[in-house]
């Protein structure tokens, strides 16, 4: 079955329908501002934020290689792609209630909660993450991809500039824990309203040729990356300009540190981080059809380096250390932009799940190193930490300039 041209569009307003929602439900539970936030005012440590780091951005995103091998035999990943988004709607709506009843829990269960149904919630976003590709590469002509990326980024960020300003307002005026369970209930019902547009994708089945084990994959794995230099680049990116995603959350720790982090002041860094995406979006909507990925990446993992060296200079000017969220607004889009678009020029319609599988299990560094961040902060402090991810990140330009794509 092949995919036309009018089931494209009415595919790009699907898929557009769930980026607009997902995208108003995304601030209530960000995972560089709030969840970090969250775990921090439930009395977190700096180890703590390293492990929840770890789990959100990397740890879960292993099994995706077991999930890839499971999901290849399989002609339509809709149903499982929706039951993924219910798990995860289902555990935000069980943190919302945590925090409710926070009061009459002891910190220490309160946070074994947070990382119990936060791992749940990020182990059923790699589960969706699978389908979801594999359905996108299927169900939008390619020659559509990258104005889309632009589209959904700018929709995403307007989404998200209006999200923040009500997130902004909630946090600062409602009492602790009442804000956050009430971030975590609008967060599972807007996450329930976006899946709409997933139940309304024009799904073409997958041609399943060969069954496949996960000791299959496995085996599969040095060869395609031996055969195409393109992944083999791309693994190298994601393990080295990642890590500039990695250290985000500690952004937060490092200000708790230095500043008092108020409700306001947390308020206003989301604020400012959504200022950021969209200002990014929007200049690279209207440039799209002059840059490419190679180039998108390139600007920004010197974009990404520079954060935590900022970061640094401005250690005693809370004022204007908010502003440095812009720009790392600006990094988190650009890098989603960039990631996004490699990963679906790089991969066909036939090993796409494959390629979302082998780009999870290799995301070894950014796994492994919130951890390490996390005890090294501790023991020698930020400075050293943070200089270290700048010089990783810009090791990424060796990797991104011989992308071809």
């Amino acid at each position: 079955m092949e995919l036309s041209e009018h089931n494209s569009r009415s595919n790009v307003h699907s898929f557009l329908w769930h980026a607009v929602f997902l995208a108003l439900a995304s601030n209530f539970m960000d995972i560089d501002t709030i969840i970090p936030s969250m775990l921090i005012k439930a009395g977190g440590t700096a180890f703590h934020l390293g492990l929840l780091t770890a789990i959100m951005l990397g740890g879960t995103r292993i099994f995706q290689l077991i999930f890839a091998s499971r999901l290849s035999t399989k002609e339509h990943k809709k149903p499982f792609l929706l039951g993924a988004i219910n798990v995860r709607v289902l555990t935000l709506l069980v943190l919302s209630y945590v925090f409710y009843k926070s009061s009459s829990l002891s910190g220490d269960m309160v946070i074994w909660l947070i990382f119990i149904l936060i791992t749940v919630f990020a182990l059923s976003g790699s589960y969706a993450g699978i389908s979801y590709n594999d359905i996108f590469g299927k169900s939008i002509l390619q020659s559509s991809r990258k104005r889309f990326f632009s589209v959904k980024q700018t929709v995403n960020s307007i989404g998200i500039f209006a999200s923040a300003m009500i997130v902004r307002e909630l946090i600062k005026r409602l009492e602790y824990p009442n804000n956050y369970s009430l971030l975590f209930l609008f967060a599972g019902v807007l996450l329930f309203v976006a899946s709409f547009g997933i139940w309304n994708i024009k799904e073409i089945p997958s041609k399943i040729e060969n069954k496949k084990s996960l000791w299959d994959f496995i085996k599969m794995i040095p060869k395609e990356i031996k055969k195409n230099s393109n992944l083999k680049n791309y693994l190298l990116m994601i393990n080295s300009l990642g890590l500039g995603i990695s250290v985000l959350p500690f952004l937060i720790l490092f200000a708790k540190d230095n500043f008092e982090l108020s409700f306001s002041f947390i308020g206003n860094l989301l604020l400012f981080r959504t200022i950021g995406m969209l200002t990014a979006s929007l200049i690279f909507y209207k440039i799209s059809h002059k840059l490419n990925y190679r180039k998108l990446l390139m600007y920004n993992l010197f974009l990404g380096a520079s954060l935590p060296i900022i970061a640094l200079l401005l250690n005693n000017e809370p004022f204007l250390y908010q502003f440095l969220f812009i720009l790392s607004g600006m990094f988190v889009a650009m890098y989603r932009i960039g990631d996004a678009g490699v990963l679906m020029d790089i991969s066909t319609n036939e090993n796409r799940v494959l390629y979302t599988g082998i780009s999870g299990a290799g995301t070894i560094l950014t796994t492994i190193f919130p951890l390490i961040a996390g005890f090294l902060i501790t023991e020698i402090g930020y400075t050293w930490v943070f200089i270290s991810i700048s010089a990783l990140v810009l090791i990424s330009f060796f990797f991104v300039r011989r992308l071809d794509c």
